[in-house]
């Protein structure tokens, strides 16, 4: 049967409107991605309409077509012509994804943030056992970048994700950069608000330096557990600097950039 001739239909979540399970773009790729990963949308099988996702979950075009949007990307479906948005080959194998929009909202950010709290302690700890003197020297250098682009007034965020990359390439295990750099696109927002309180940033710049070298003296001592704990004590306090972050900055999305 063509694809234009099959239509999936997903069923409707109890409760869409829960905003502890992100927002409504998030909610509705969720489902749409549960729909196709249990096998009831196999490849070519034709995905309902916007009108009638639209009605089905209660939402505006808008966020449809982001969570449509986000399945693309994903890989998960495509757009055909005279067929509509269809169910890809392979759609069925998982990929680690991460649904949230960290774009204003301070809840997605911290999940992320969250996420990051494990692999950044283990990365510190593996590092200190594991890395290379010239790896070292690589962390050292991108320590130093970091004071250097402060001084040269520029926010340091791309210095900042720069040191940890540094430190996830001396654990000596390669999926370390890899899950890095896929987390990094989201990790960014977190270190960009944090840094972007004018008032507060030659405080909050000293405070989180402090951190830096703690990590890597810890590695550079190899020291796994201290290296491991100076770590999570730098992904905690981050935490508690986006919570103290100006509320106005999460309703004026004109200073994200992702």
């Amino acid at each position: 049967m063509p694809a234009s001739d099959r239509s999936s239909r997903p069923s409707v979540p109890a409760s869409l409107k829960d905003a502890s399970k992100g927002t409504l773009a998030d909610q509705v790729t969720a489902a749409l991605k549960a729909h196709i990963a249990s096998g009831e949308a196999l490849p070519g099988t034709r995905l309902p309409t916007e009108p009638e996702l639209c009605e089905r979950y209660g939402v505006s075009r808008t966020v449809v077509r982001e969570a449509i949007s986000r399945l693309k990307s994903a890989g998960l479906v495509e757009v055909r012509q005279g067929s509509g948005t269809v169910v890809c080959e392979g759609a069925h194998i998982k990929a680690f994804t991460i649904d949230v929009d960290v774009t204003g909202s301070i809840e997605a950010v911290l999940r992320v943030t969250e996420l990051r709290r494990g692999i950044e302690g283990e990365a510190a700890a593996l590092a200190a056992q594991r890395h290379t003197a010239q790896q070292l020297a690589t962390i050292e250098r991108a320590l130093k970048a970091i004071d250097a682009a402060e001084h040269e007034g520029h926010d340091g965020v791309e210095e900042d994700l720069a040191f940890h990359l540094s430190i996830s390439h001396a654990t000596g295990n390669p999926l370390y950069p890899s899950l890095h750099e896929f987390i990094a696109q989201f990790v960014k927002e977190a270190i960009r608000i944090t840094r972007s309180n004018e008032e507060r940033r030659q405080e909050m710049a000293s405070t989180v330096r402090i951190e830096h070298v703690a990590i890597y003296n810890a590695i550079a001592a190899r020291a796994p557990e201290a290296a491991r704990q100076a770590a999570l004590t730098h992904i905690n306090n981050a935490v508690e600097r986006l919570k103290s972050a100006d509320p106005a900055f999460w309703q004026n999305p004109v200073h994200i950039n992702l």
